[in-house]
């Protein structure tokens, strides 16, 4: 299936634990370029990470980040060591009654004694097998997105390409006509200047000139190329440096129209067949 080099995605998930979020962004590139940026607790997953991510890419620039946030994170109720607040307990009823003191001590202050409450945060470990099946979660919807972009411009190049095989149609027919013309414009010189033509001769003005004209070859390797193309877009591979080839040899088959061309509106073909091209070649740039 052809996929686009460029993509985005993005998966989240909040726990007791906190929160993670993968971030996932690609542009055009020759070569997989994989850059993967990890805070310190989850650099252990880095070298999965990219054997996964290279089972999904084989071109484009990849930025992968992962976020994590402990802070969010719901700490434990306060837990009350019984012993040690009895103790505590003990000790100050003794002070009070050795000091002769009625006053009640303060709960909060009894709280702030060591030992007397201990607190407890949520897990301290990093989630770090919650964040590699987040990340496969996150890595499936860019790849997802990039098929989806990849088909858009298969249709986008399709529509362009048989535009390219009406036009390769279209100068076919007209050849004929063009050298015909010629021809009939010769001729009728040649009875304007009252000249005998020597009907050799004639001949081989009339074979050097379709010679010239002739560009039934480009358009045979036009039509050819086209078809190509056509079936390097049903290809289940990476297929980008191959079309960019291919674009190449459509637009130097339109050039050689074009220069050849002695016919208006076989040169107007020929502008036609080269913006198609350079669209097509536009789009080609950023297939993997």
């Amino acid at each position: 299936m052809i996929r686009s080099m460029t993509g985005y995605a993005r998966a989240e998930q909040q726990e007791t634990w906190g929160r993670l979020a993968w971030e996932l962004r690609s542009v055009n590139h020759r070569y997989l370029d994989l850059q993967i940026k990890l805070p310190e607790e989850f650099r252990s997953l880095e070298n999965e990470l990219r054997a996964l991510a290279s089972g999904y890419a084989t071109r484009g620039k990849i930025e992968v980040g992962l976020r994590y946030s402990s802070e969010s994170a719901q700490v434990k109720a306060v837990e009350v060591d019984a012993k040690q607040l009895h103790a505590v307990k003990s000790a100050l009823e003794l002070v009070a009654k050795e000091l002769g003191s009625s006053s009640s001590p303060d709960p909060m202050r009894v709280l702030g004694w060591p030992g007397v409450v201990k607190t407890q945060d949520a897990a301290t470990t990093a989630p770090v097998a919650e964040a590699l099946a987040l990340f496969k979660v996150a890595l499936q919807d860019f790849a997802d997105t990039r098929g989806r972009e990849g088909q858009r411009m298969a249709a986008y190049i399709g529509d362009r390409l048989a535009q390219l095989a009406a036009l390769v149609a279209q100068v076919r027919s007209r050849a004929p006509l063009v050298r015909d013309a010629w021809l009939e414009r010769l001729r009728a010189r040649c009875r304007d200047l009252g000249v005998d033509v020597d009907p050799a001769r004639l001949a081989q003005e009339v074979a050097l000139a379709a010679q010239r004209l002739d560009v039934d070859e480009e358009m045979s390797r036009l039509a050819s190329h086209v078809k190509e193309v056509q079936d390097t877009l049903i290809r289940d591979e990476a297929i980008g440096r191959r079309l960019d080839f291919l674009m190449q040899e459509l637009n130097r088959e339109a050039n050689t129209l074009s220069s050849k061309s002695q016919d208006a509106e076989m040169t107007r073909c020929g502008v036609e067949m080269k913006v198609l091209i350079e669209q097509m070649r536009e789009q080609v740039q950023n297939i993997e």
